[in-house]
């Protein structure tokens, strides 16, 4: 069943046009993500979907009567309301029908008022709504629905309007950055949540675990055309990959047959017959195409920071609390070089005061924090940058910096930079006011890298980023040979930039855990077996993939065997090795009860039965994994 039709919808802003004659449906129970650079006008196709916005020319249509759900990337909300006065104030009907009732109880005297609610709450079968609304509720963390909207954090505003979007059960429910504000637990509910239900999603998102495991169709724009993927992120990449290569083909023969036709053009007399003409028009054609080339190329950097001392950071007992809230409690570490670390914690743990005072912007309560003579911090906070009126991009940058120097004496210019970060040189010299809040956190990411740190510090630099840029982000870092810190509920981006993370618990708790954030998850899935030595076993193991983590992260792009595969058989090998690493854990853990434990005849049994289904999988899945290494050699 289709649900909305676009029709060659096309938006402008003066000279910039942002997209031309684009077309495409939505049909019931489809999960689309719509992927494009940051300053193409995802935001602005979201609106108009929404009917916030209109198009310059084209129509959208929708079918008849459907209820659709705008949640956007930066919700307003009347802050004199409170979490409550908020949900009702949906043009929801049967949430009207239970606030008349929750008045009504309110006001028992009157009877027939109280009887004429009780038997709505029926007619609309609204006791099961209710149950569920604060179900949602109370998964969102929104328990207190007295509070009011101006007291709210970010994290919470985006929750409760998330909670309104999902109470009022549209048929369409239209999401611009969904994970954006949230942290990793909320972010993994709601995936499940929406992977789960039988609901029809139109998406922009930048985090591509939950592309991968929540839609099961992309739409990309890509250099003003649409191109649509019937499969999630992993298929998206692949068959990507495929129409570049078969893209690159195409472009080469257009050149040689532009040279061709170039020729012919030469030698062609000025009177033109009929046919001659033709073909002329088709020359220009061939030229436009031939013409054409694509833009986002990489470049390998060989950074040639500042030199590191022998020492970097060192932390010696530092606490830190506020008011009933202590955020560090005699944390201590000293940093060594090339450390990678990730930062996780739910919201509100002190994340980012810890970035503060690592950085000298906040001091601890208590505790010193030395830096060595030659650590230059790179710091990209949440903030971004204060922008002077009338500057453009690149006058931005070189207040900064004008390059950043490369080995063995070469060197990347301002221009270049902001190039590799997707601002071609027509763009570079655009007044900053132009660009949208992802373009304008690219550039700020960029201010920061033309300093030259030896110590990047960043904190959620993947908010409002695009793929296309976060994949450039990725590579720049992999290549980045200093110390870099990163907070970020990107768990993509964090399994193949860290080696290991800090675990902020709350309360002053933070645990230093040796892996990237799929192994974290993999260890607090296992906690629920009480079995310590079997836990500081898989520790151990993850220490000593920590450790090779490093060397394999300097290496990438030389050191990368598995490119013999196919994207698929990649994804297929790195995740064996997941498997096989979980059910050895697994077999460990039921061993150590055979020795340790006081089990009935009952248990050895099932646990028996458990261990040789274990026995089995591990063998099917070494057998595929050694198929998959053979190909590699």
């Amino acid at each position: 069943m289709n649900l909305l039709t676009v029709e060659n919808i096309s938006k402008a802003f003066g000279e910039l046009v942002l997209f031309k004659d684009i077309s495409f449906g939505v049909n019931k129970d489809q999960k689309i993500a719509f992927i494009a650079k940051n300053g193409t006008g995802k935001t602005s196709i979201l609106k108009m979907l929404s009917g916030n916005d209109t198009p310059d020319t084209g129509q959208i249509n929708y079918r008849k009567d459907i209820r659709v759900s705008f949640l956007e990337q930066e919700p307003e909300m009347n802050v004199d309301l409170t979490i409550e006065e908020t949900i009702f104030a949906s043009d929801n009907e049967i949430l009207k029908v239970i606030s008349n009732y929750e008045k009504a109880l309110e006001n028992t005297d009157d009877a027939d008022a109280y009887q004429m609610a009780f038997e709505a709450m029926d007619r609309f079968n609204a006791w099961d709504f209710e149950t569920q609304y604060k179900q949602i509720l109370f998964k969102l963390k929104l328990e207190d629905l007295s509070v009011k909207v101006g007291l709210l954090s970010g994290g919470q505003k985006k929750r409760l309007a998330l909670a309104n979007a999902l109470i009022n059960q549209p048929e369409l429910l239209i999401l611009d950055e969904p994970t954006n504000h949230l942290d990793l637990e909320m972010i993994e509910w709601l995936e499940q949540y929406f992977a789960k239900e039988n609901m029809t999603l139109f998406m922009v998102t930048h985090d591509r675990y939950f592309l991968e495991r929540v839609c099961n169709e992309i739409i990309e724009l890509d250099n003003g055309k649409l191109y649509p993927y019937k499969g999630n992120y992993s298929y998206y990449l692949e068959k990507k990959e495929a129409r570049i290569e078969q893209e690159a083909v195409e472009h080469h023969k257009t050149k040689l047959l532009f040279k061709k036709e170039l020729g012919w053009m030469r030698k062609q007399p000025k009177a033109r017959t009929t046919k001659s003409k033709s073909r002329i028009d088709d020359f220009h054609k061939i030229k436009e195409k031939a013409s054409l080339r694509r833009k986002d190329h990489e470049i390998q950097l060989e950074i040639n920071m500042e030199r590191m001392g022998s020492k970097i950071l060192e932390l010696h007992k530092i606490s830190k609390a506020y008011p009933d809230k202590p955020i560090l409690n005699q944390f201590e570490y000293n940093f060594i070089k090339g450390e990678r670390i990730g930062i996780i914690g739910k919201n509100g743990t002190g994340k980012s005061t810890f970035l503060n005072i690592l950085t000298g912007v906040d001091q601890p309560d208590t505790g010193k924090v030395i830096i060595g003579e030659t650590i230059k911090f790179g710091y990209y906070t949440q903030k971004g940058i204060a922008i002077k009126e009338g500057q453009k991009v690149i006058d931005v940058i070189r207040e900064y910096g004008d390059y950043i120097p490369l080995m063995k004496g070469r060197q990347i210019s301002a221009q270049q930079l902001l190039e590799r970060f997707l601002f071609d040189r027509k763009k570079q010299y655009d007044f900053v006011d132009k660009l949208s809040g992802g373009e304008r956190k690219r550039l700020y990411l960029c201010t920061v890298l033309i300093q030259n740190p030896n110590f990047l510090i960043l904190d959620e630099p993947t908010n409002d980023l695009d793929i296309v840029t976060l994949n450039v982000l990725e590579s720049f870092l992999l290549d980045f040979p200093g110390c870099l810190i990163v907070v970020s509920h990107d768990r993509y981006f964090m399994d193949k930039i860290v080696d290991h993370l800090f675990v902020f618990r709350g309360n002053g708790v933070i645990e230093d855990f040796p892996g990237n954030y799929s192994d974290f998850r993999a260890y607090e899935d296992s906690s629920v077996i009480e079995n310590r030595a079997a836990k500081e076993k898989l520790k151990e193991k993850l220490k000593e993939k920590s450790k090779e983590a490093k060397t394999d992260k300097k290496s990438w792009k030389t050191n990368d065997s598995t490119k013999k595969l196919s994207y698929a058989q990649q994804k297929e090998y790195k995740q064996l090795e997941k498997e096989i690493q979980k059910l050895e854990f697994k077999k460990g853990e039921i061993e150590q009860q055979f020795v340790t434990g006081d089990l009935s005849v009952d248990d050895i049994t099932e646990l028996s039965k458990n261990l040789k289904e274990i026995s089995d999988g591990i063998e099917t899945k070494t057998e595929r994994w050694f198929e998959l290494s053979a190909l590699i050699e």
